[in-house]
């Protein structure tokens, strides 16, 4: 039994239930288990594998949950939790890698500031932003993968993996950093560019959905739609210009891989680089195209977040969106 299949088998409503937690978790939002909550504040994402309290800013995954409802260590939470879904966990042996020279030095891991979970006011402005669902984002933000700050005095949504390799900030009022000359990505320094955001969570998946920078949560979108969050994950390369990183290959190696590229000649550029290092390492990759779908405006679909715009003549073409 894999991770994933361990939390697919046991979810947080399954927890609270074995452990005679109070309240009911079927309400969305209901009243915390775990304090008091006159005004219901504690939500369940449809899945059953993330939670958010906007009244204390605690989110997390089913682990978390346990750990919250028990007191228990991580590692103890952890234990337990393996235990109750009924096993064991196995994880696939990765390909070896050639070792680096003696001389060497590993790069360093990147050390960013302080992030924040977002409170139900952020993730609802960054939904409409993204014209995205709030459960997208709800997901992104118990899966660790979704963050906010203030940075350079404006606040801004963060994206990054339990890896913390890379991180790109966004300001939430949607406009550009001015530091950046008016660029509306921006990598933070020290992120390994090349490192596929998202890998550092969903590293036992077998499938993968790989797009550039902020489609990243329109993946988690689709995913959510689908009700596919157990078998597919998002990835993102910071930029179309991007590689994949070394590090990252032996990873993806046999996994099956979508790529959504920009509808643009960087876009090409990127997919066809990306789809031939995937392939050289055994990955089973092919690429969704957007070309002649529409926007609900008319304006053509030039990326997975377009998408999210669909025509509704043009819906029916997205049914088969993920791989």
């Amino acid at each position: 039994m894999t991770i994933e299949e361990a939390k697919a088998r046991l979810t947080i409503p399954m927890i609270w239930a074995r452990l005679g937690l109070p309240g009911d978790c079927r309400k969305n939002p209901c009243k915390s288990p775990f304090r008091e909550d006159k005004h219901g504040s504690f939500s369940v994402s449809k899945c059953g594998r993330f939670f958010n309290d906007f009244g204390t800013s605690e989110a997390g995954n089913v682990v978390d949950f346990l750990r919250l409802a028990t007191g228990l260590s991580p590692e103890a939470a952890f234990t337990k939790f393996l235990e109750m879904a009924g096993g064991g966990v196995t994880i696939a042996a990765l390909p070896k890698r050639e070792q680096a020279p003696k001389e060497t030095q590993p790069r360093q891991k990147p050390v960013f500031p302080d992030f924040e979970r977002g409170t139900k006011a952020e993730l609802e402005t960054l939904a409409a932003l993204r014209h995205i669902s709030f459960a997208a984002c709800f997901i992104a933000s118990g899966a660790g993968l979704l963050h906010f700050a203030t940075l350079n005095g404006h606040r801004a949504f963060v994206l990054t993996d339990d890896a913390r390799l890379a991180a790109q900030a966004r300001r939430l009022d949607g406009q550009g950093w001015e530091h950046k000359d008016g660029a509306k990505a921006w990598t933070l320094y020290q992120s390994w560019g090349k490192w596929p955001l998202g890998l550092g969570t969903g590293a036992a998946y077998p499938v993968f959905m790989l797009c550039e920078g902020v489609d990243f949560l329109a993946g988690i979108h689709f995913i959510h739609a689908a009700g596919a969050e157990t078998l597919v994950f998002p990835l993102a390369q910071l930029g179309a210009s991007m590689a994949i990183h070394e590090d990252a290959l032996p990873i993806l190696a046999g996994k099956r891989v979508r790529i959504f590229p920009h509808m643009d000649e960087a876009g090409t550029k990127a997919a066809n680089r990306w789809a031939a290092q995937l392939e050289a390492v055994g990955a089973e990759v092919d690429c969704f195209s957007f070309e002649g779908l529409r926007r609900a405006d008319g304006s053509p679909v030039g990326d997975l977040n377009d998408a999210t715009q669909i025509h509704k003549e043009d819906a029916h073409e997205l049914e088969g969106l993920l791989p």
